[in-house]
């Protein structure tokens, strides 16, 4: 991710807690389908603002490992672990979430949610994180997917790679080649990406009032326009996206 399109984000989801089309009910599913409790360690990749790792924290008493590139995504992350009583249990490491490595087998749980560029696709991803946990852990891939195989056009209005995203049943296949088996998943709906994508709308119009004089104008104003139309157009019939709950097979 270049610069420009970091600092676009991090003024895009200055409101969210969420990185991702996830609602909380949804995240707080996910720790209940991977079985999270008291014992369980988690390392999160591209951990954004930190809010899985501090509300499962919250929740069901584990403990995890966050890493991000963005030093103002960790510093509201660290700001909610002293919200919620958990900065013991949940601690923030800023750096290039593909280049980290931890001790071999560390955690029960190794994630990444809506980032598997940092592995430059699911099966690199994969495999960044099956180092991490022990032979009987769990890895967490959230990424998109296509409803329904679209057309060319909406590929390029989307600014699709070809290939870059698949169905469901083409995640299932993308999953068994890197070794892994799909144990469960917990998909995003049609609200939760409103949530997510709509509620960046707003945050992005307030910024352009607030901030008339800042040199990258041009780029936040083009970026509020790019998302708009195609997420209306397209994104919203043809893209989904999910949590897949995965164990290492190979």
């Amino acid at each position: 991710m270049s610069r420009m399109a970091q600092e676009l984000h991090e003024i895009a989801e200055e409101d969210h807690r969420i990185l991702d089309p996830f609602t909380d009910e949804k995240l707080m599913t996910v720790g209940i389908v991977a079985r999270v409790d008291a014992s369980t360690t988690i390392l999160d990749l591209a951990c954004g603002k930190g809010e899985m790792l501090c509300r499962w924290a919250q929740e069901f008493g584990s403990s995890g490992v966050g890493v991000d590139i963005s030093e103002i995504f960790l510093s509201a992350a660290r700001r909610r672990a002293d919200e919620l009583g958990v900065s013991d249990r949940v601690v923030f490491h800023q750096g290039d979430a593909g280049e980290y490595r931890s001790d071999p087998a560390a955690f029960d749980i190794a994630s990444c949610l809506g980032a598997t560029w940092i592995g430059q696709g699911v099966r690199g991803t994969i495999d960044l994180l099956r180092r991490a946990v022990m032979p009987s852990g769990l890895l967490l891939i959230g990424e998109p997917y296509w409803h329904t195989q679209p057309p060319t056009d909406v590929c390029e209005a989307l600014e699709s790679e070809p290939g870059e995203f698949t169905t469901l049943s083409g995640l299932l296949d993308r999953f068994e080649a890197a070794g892994a088996d799909l144990a469960e998943m917990v998909l995003a709906d049609g609200d939760s990406w409103d949530r997510y994508v709509a509620a960046q709308w707003w945050t992005l119009s307030r910024w352009l009032e607030e901030h008339a004089d800042d040199p990258r104008v041009p780029e936040v104003r083009s970026f509020l326009d790019d998302s708009r139309r195609p997420y209306l157009e397209y994104q919203r019939q043809y893209m989904g996206w999910g949590v897949f709950v995965l164990r290492p097979s190979g």
